[in-house]
């Protein structure tokens, strides 16, 4: 028969934890959702919430409270320590597939009641092994009990059918231990408590902040057959909570506020380190806190709201569209709020699609061309934000005269401000282009201290030849490409984006039309002028923008520079001859040691010793004027050098 370990129960205290529903939500655009919960709590009532794990770091760092006719004393959470760190405090361990025998031998000296049968052995643990299998005989567990009878007695733990630990304290220590184990395997849920003293029933609210979807949003651009364009908004919200959204309030912010995560759930720990103090006494280390400001009293108010109740049904010909929009619209600071005023259910891991907008919008239809590796613009709106509130970016379903048109996507822009919106190519219009550069033209020289700063100009021209083939008037904003350090030159732009202006062409029924966009493009170049010839140098004097006092200093350096050359030159030429000359004294001097063994040729000898005599006077000459011609470089090169430095326009 198995043994079976049985523990004593303990005292467990649990105190009542109501759970408080949701009722407010909201939405933002990076990441996270607010949440208010609130209900009523008994007397001697606490409140409960629970949490997913990976959400406790958000929660810590946003919760308040307001509980307004109670005390709340204090707020407790599930710990997130390591199970390695909560199971080091034990004295005992309980690992995998381990033999009761080993629990049993870590609690020598523990009181123990083991049951065979009829009796029971009590007493104290001396040790428990295991005995190696042997002929005829299993492997078997045996404790030895110091027994309360008198002796030693050594049990066989297959024969036992009941263990008991008599001290409450071992009986704890293992339910602990059990209780870890069984946390660690439940990770996906944190419980929050919050405990009260007070006697009496009150109402109390709990706001954070949790990991949440981003709300989406989405248009419909109504283009009907007569009157204003209409623009529909539509919220998708997701619920990801694990728990239903039961008529909570319902609010959706455009915006991206700054939010972050904090390690805060998870117990930090730091390694500290190890201090001695001498044998006589003396205090210990202590570091000094720096003074805190007292808190200032904050005041609690409203924040007024503009209301706007909107119910409108819009007819587009083929495509009827009736929604009731029930939001209220307000700024928030730099954000922008839509509540929804009507209560809204959303079931947990499910969505919803909600009305938020349906307002009358200043829209112009017109061509967009920006790509130029295509032959065709795009079908395209101007849209002036007319509705007093600010659109979230989204994608845009455009209908034109009840009918499909196309999809655009927009970005989030403010009451009054303009967005181009494309949303089909528009194959009754064709352009092609004819790109045209110029010559670089100086702008600009500057020197000063020995760098020469050029400023240049490059012009370019780009004709877009239009042809509109359909029977109908447009109007064609053209979106032309500008790097950041050039100008329009013509014709004048109607906008400037970061990167492209923008020119609009009227395009005349069956017509064609050219548009030439000339850009100046300005570059700059900074060189040391030393590193310049005098023959460039001579082209920066022929440009006409220099001063005449720019034109006497490049002069000057120029001038100076054509002297060091020839300087050179000399000294190059007079090295040239020497070198010459050495080598025919060299071959000289050994047809002479070659005569000198041959009997005979003592006139030859003589006449090649006049002629080193000769050559060595002519070598003499050659270097004193290399030696000068040197002496004069270096002595140009320093007063050009002082040029540079002096010259400045």
């Amino acid at each position: 028969m198995q043994a079976r370990l049985i523990l004593l129960p303990a005292l467990t205290v649990v105190s009542i934890a109501a759970e408080l529903p949701v009722r407010t939500v909201v939405l933002y655009k990076h990441g996270v959702g607010f949440f208010e919960r609130s209900g009523e709590l008994r007397s001697g009532e606490g409140a409960r919430l629970d949490f997913k794990a990976t959400d406790m770091n958000d929660v810590l760092k946003s919760l308040t409270i307001v509980d307004k006719s109670g005390k709340v004393t204090g707020l407790r959470y599930d710990s997130s320590e390591p199970l390695e760190r909560k199971l080091a405090d034990f004295p005992f361990k309980l690992t995998g597939n381990m033999p009761l025998a080993h629990l049993v031998d870590q609690l020598k000296g523990a009181r123990i009641a083991l049951r065979l049968g009829q009796r029971t052995v009590e007493g104290a643990i001396v040790g428990a092994r295991i005995a190696p299998a042997e002929p005829n005989k299993p492997e078997r567990e045996l404790v030895t009990v110091l027994a309360d009878a008198g002796g030693m007695t050594i049990v066989d733990l297959a024969a036992v059918t009941e263990i008991r630990f008599p001290d409450p304290a071992i009986d704890r220590q293992i339910k602990d231990y059990m209780a870890a184990l069984t946390s660690a395997r439940s990770k996906e849920k944190k419980s929050l408590y919050i405990d009260s003293t007070d006697d009496r029933a009150r109402a109390v609210s709990v706001a954070y902040m949790l990991p949440s979807p981003v709300w989406k949003s989405s248009y419909r651009l109504v283009f009907p057959a007569t009157g204003d364009p209409v623009l529909e908004g539509w919220a998708i919200v997701d619920n990801t909570t694990g728990e239903d959204w039961t008529k909570v309030n319902l609010a959706l912010v455009s915006g991206r506020p700054v939010s972050f995560l904090s390690r805060l759930y998870e117990p930090v720990f730091r390694q500290r380190q190890y201090a001695s103090l001498p044998e006589e006494e003396m205090p210990p280390p202590v570091v000094h806190m720096a003074r805190t400001a007292p808190a200032a009293a904050g005041a609690v108010g409203g924040v007024p709201r503009t209301m706007e109740t909107i119910d409108m049904a819009v007819m587009t010909g083929k495509t009827e569209s009736t929604v009731a929009v029930n939001t209220a619209a307000a700024e928030r600071g730099e954000l922008f709020e839509y509540r929804f005023n009507a209560p809204v259910t959303v079931r947990k891991s499910e969505s919803a699609m909600l009305p938020f907008l349906q307002e009358k919008i200043t829209a112009r239809k017109l061509l967009i061309y920006s790509d130029t590796s295509r032959r065709h613009p795009m079908n395209a709106a101007e849209l002036t934000n007319s509705t007093g509130k600010t659109l979230d970016g989204g994608p845009i379903t455009a209908f034109d005269g009840g009918v499909y048109a196309g999809e655009a996507l927009m970005e989030t822009f403010k009451a009054n401000d303009k967005r181009l919106i494309s949303y089909a190519t528009d194959l009754g219009t064709v352009i092609n282009i004819t790109p045209e550069s110029g010559d670089s033209i100086v702008r600009e020289l500057k020197l000063n201290r020995g760098l020469l700063t050029l400023r240049s100009a490059i012009r370019e021209t780009t004709t877009y030849a239009i042809r509109n083939i359909d029977a109908k008037p447009k109007t064609l904003i053209v979106e032309h490409p500008f790097g950041p350090e050039s100008k329009v030159i013509s014709p004048k732009p109607v906008e400037t984006t970061n990167a492209r202006h923008r020119f609009e062409v009227k395009l005349a029924p069956s017509a064609e039309h050219q548009l030439a966009v000339v850009l100046e493009t300005h570059q700059e170049e900074i060189q040391q002028i030393s590193s310049f010839t005098p023959d460039q140098l001579e082209i920066y004097l022929r440009n006409p923008v220099l001063t005449p006092a720019a034109r006497r200093a490049l002069e000057q350096i120029a001038a100076k520079k054509r002297d060091i050359a020839t300087a050179a030159g000399n000294a190059k030429q007079m090295l040239a001859e020497i070198e010459e000359l050495d080598r025919d004294q060299q071959r000289t001097r050994q047809n002479i040691g070659s005569l000198n063994n041959v009997a005979g040729q003592q006139d030859q000898v003589q006449r090649y010793a006049r002629q080193l005599a000769e050559r060595d006077a002519r070598l003499d000459t050659l270097r004193a004027q290399a030696a000068q011609f040197r002496r004069t470089q270096s002595t140009l090169e320093s007063e050009l050098n002082g040029l540079i430095e002096s010259a400045a326009f």
